[in-house]
């Protein structure tokens, strides 16, 4: 019987996998064909369906030219995750799968970091904040230049030498264990119900206005993701994103270019824009419940992306795929400028739209429900006489949703390896087998998510919470890396308070602001030129509430990060002082912001003795704060995080159990240190080898 299995199924166990998911694409689409059609009757449908005279079924607005762009795009996605699988250089240990190897491209780095902050959310949410409110938001381009200099002098030299898989081990590192699997686990919870809405969401306007089943579209996107992102790991990622890149990038360029010649030119669309008050950019109130202000959006933009890039295993776990810090300083300019260019492109588009439907807005007229339906209904509709560009735009949606899913897929296997099988339950994975087992841990995230998704058409209002609750939870943990890395008298049980406190605050703004459903101004429209068909009954007017609501929770969404990362500060930095601040000379220099002890070496020696700031913070002797020197013992991931982590100028801090603060680290002690002073400074964790430790505690 066994050798009977083997002839019919001689394959290798790593392409078992392969395999089993083009079985599964198979069946998923069997299924869902034979599904009916997702149109749950609305009022809002029977309106579509008495408005639009030439309402088409799906065969009439996909045609087979749309079928074979998107079919082409996702056929390559999976050709790159079979490459980096099963064709190119053998991966055989978790770094080599988690992290490329640490040894991608500046440019693919950089295409890949800016497709996984663009997604399908915000290329259907951009032009109808356009067309629905003006251009205010897109000041968040100042933002995305802002948040560089930012990530590239205070937090990611720290990243770059300490060389963790897991960025949210620097935070036991610097604190605990508790504050470290208290913020994995916050990521974990929020991207896994972050990644399934932000699939379903678009899945579900386009099927509204294209007619394509919601259920195929997002079990095409996850199945995809879950197979290249499985088995090709950091590397297919990285190139996929790029391709992907290119196609969203194509398809929205071609979306505009089309639209702006069928409504005069973009001369046409600036002065319409200018006429109907679109150009407003500087709305300097410094009220904080105006939704969209110069300093919501700038500032508080300013402190979301910064979360985003910065406190974010996904973006930290990108730049740990290439050699040198200069690299990543070059890929976050060029990711910058990238999604400087997507929402310029956008909101011009959206733009467009307003020149279009001037005077006969479809959500008054109750064509479409949503403003997020607005350009898919433009592109099937208006541009849909050009068989295939239909299906380009959809291709550029879906890439957009398979970047997010691909990317969320690969950091959470990490956090799940790193934090929880090793750092919380002390497993230590077998180095030939890290590859393997990040593989499997990433297709059970990847079927998690999948199946949320089925949750998530559910959630009814709570739907809007689970977007915002991506901006809540990143402003706390960007408060708590902030606390360890400027702050070095912030301690441990501040740490574990700011966390806490920090997260309360914002789920009460926010879950809030969800509650009372606060109603969001728009700019005028006009029904005045929509078809005889309709009638003063078809046409759906604006509520407003002019109810007293809490100013906490009419407080802009853009704040949220700056609120929840505010609140864990002062939390934080309060507790430390209430407790027992740490001793400066007790961190070691690589755990705090080169900034901070470049300022702290600036101040006089009064004000030193008085914070207990080292009279001298030098970095000459910084990896004399290594664990141990490198042996030939040392497996094939120690050993290259250690020569990168001395390219960086750093100390490597092996992600096993076995963790040193401060060992023989004379450039963080007093001028004259004593030995017993040396030992002080000492906090070791037990390893498996034996060695005599003390565990810091919160």
């Amino acid at each position: 019987m066994t050798a009977a299995l083997k002839y019919f199924w001689p394959f290798e166990e790593k392409h078992k996998i392969t395999y089993f998911f083009f079985a599964w694409i198979s069946c998923q689409l069997c299924t869902v064909r034979a599904l009916p059609e997702f149109t749950q009757q609305t009022n809002n449908d029977t309106i579509i369906a008495s408005i639009w005279d030439n309402v088409a079924s799906a065969n009439d607005l996909f045609h087979w030219e749309d079928y074979s762009v998107l079919a082409a795009m996702v056929f390559v996605s999976c050709a790159i995750g079979v490459y980096y699988g099963y064709f190119g250089e053998n991966q055989m240990t978790g770094d080599d799968f988690l992290l490329g190897g640490s040894s991608m491209g500046t440019f693919p780095t950089a295409l890949s970091l800016a497709a996984s902050f663009i997604t399908a959310i915000e290329l259907l949410g951009n032009p109808a904040e356009m067309y629905m409110a003006g251009g205010q938001f897109w000041m968040i381009c100042i933002a995305f230049i802002l948040v560089v200099p930012i990530t590239s002098r205070l937090y990611l030299p720290v990243f770059m030498r300490l060389r963790l898989t897991s960025c949210y081990e620097y935070l036991e590192v610097r604190f605990c264990k508790t504050i470290r699997i208290y913020a994995s686990g916050l990521y974990m919870m929020q991207m896994i119900l972050y990644t399934a809405v932000a699939v379903y969401a678009p899945a579900l306007a386009l099927s509204d206005v294209t007619g394509l089943n919601t259920y195929l579209a997002v079990s095409l996107v996850y199945v995809v993701c879950i197979f290249y992102a499985s088995q090709g790991g950091m590397k297919a990622v990285i190139m996929t994103d790029s391709f992907q890149s290119a196609v969203l990038v194509g398809s929205l360029a071609t979306v505009l270019a089309m639209g702006a010649s069928r409504v005069g030119g973009l001369e046409a669309v600036w002065k319409h824009a200018s006429l109907t008050d679109r150009l407003h950019f500087f709305d300097m109130s410094p009220d904080p419940t105006i939704r969209h202000s110069f300093w919501s959006v700038v500032v508080g933009g300013t402190i979301y992306w910064t979360s985003m890039f910065c406190a974010n295993q996904a973006s930290v776990q990108k730049y740990l795929s290439v050699e040198r810090i200069s690299q990543v300083r070059v890929a976050l300019w060029v990711s910058a400028l990238s999604l400087i260019a997507v929402f310029s492109v956008n909101f011009i588009t959206g733009a467009v739209l307003a020149l279009h439907y001037a005077n006969c807005d479809p959500i008054q007229a109750g064509a479409i429900n949503g403003p997020d339906r607005l350009l898919p209904l433009y592109v099937v509709r208006d541009l849909g006489d050009s068989h295939g560009v239909p299906g380009f735009f959809v291709a550029g949606i879906f890439a957009a949703s398979l970047g997010t899913v691909a990317t969320t897929l690969n950091s959470l296997s990490a956090i799940a390896c790193q934090d929880f099988v090793t750092g919380l339950l002390g497993i230590r994975l077998p180095e030939n087998k890290g590859a393997l087992i990040a593989r499997w841990v990433c297709l059970i995230c990847g079927a998690l998510s999948f199946i949320l998704v089925f949750a998530v058409e559910r959630l009814g209002p709570v739907l809007q919470l689970a977007l915002s609750f991506n901006g809540m939870t990143g402003g706390v943990s960007l408060g708590l890396f902030s606390l360890g890395m400027l702050f070095p008298w912030a301690n441990a049980k501040g740490a574990v308070a700011g966390g806490i406190f920090g997260l309360l605050v914002v789920l009460v703004a926010g879950g809030g602001a969800q509650f009372v459903q606060v109603p969001l101004n728009r700019l005028p429209a006009s029904t005045d030129g929509c078809p005889a068909t309709y009638n003063s009954s078809q046409i759906t007017h604006l509520s407003d509430n002019d109810d007293p609501v809490f100013w906490l929770f009419r407080l802009s969404y853009l704040w949220y990060s700056g609120l929840g990362c505010a609140a864990t500060l002062v939390a934080g930095l309060a507790v430390s002082i209430i407790t027992g601040v740490t001793d400066p000379a007790n961190v070691p220099i690589d755990l705090i912001s080169p900034p901070v002890i470049t300022c702290l070496n600036s101040l006089p020696n009064t004000l030193k003795r008085a914070l207990r700031v080292p009279l001298r913070v030098e970095s000459q002797r910084r990896r004399s704060s290594s664990v141990r020197p490198p042996t030939m013992g040392d497996d094939k991931d120690t050993r290259r995080r250690r020569r990168l982590s001395e390219l960086a100028g750093g100390v490597f801090y092996s992600d096993a159990p076995t963790l040193t603060h401060g060992h023989e680290n004379y450039a963080l002690d007093l001028e004259n240190p004593s030995p017993d002073e040396h030992k002080q400074a000492m906090i070791k964790l037990e390893d498996s080898d034996g060695f005599n430790t003390q565990s810091s505690v919160c």
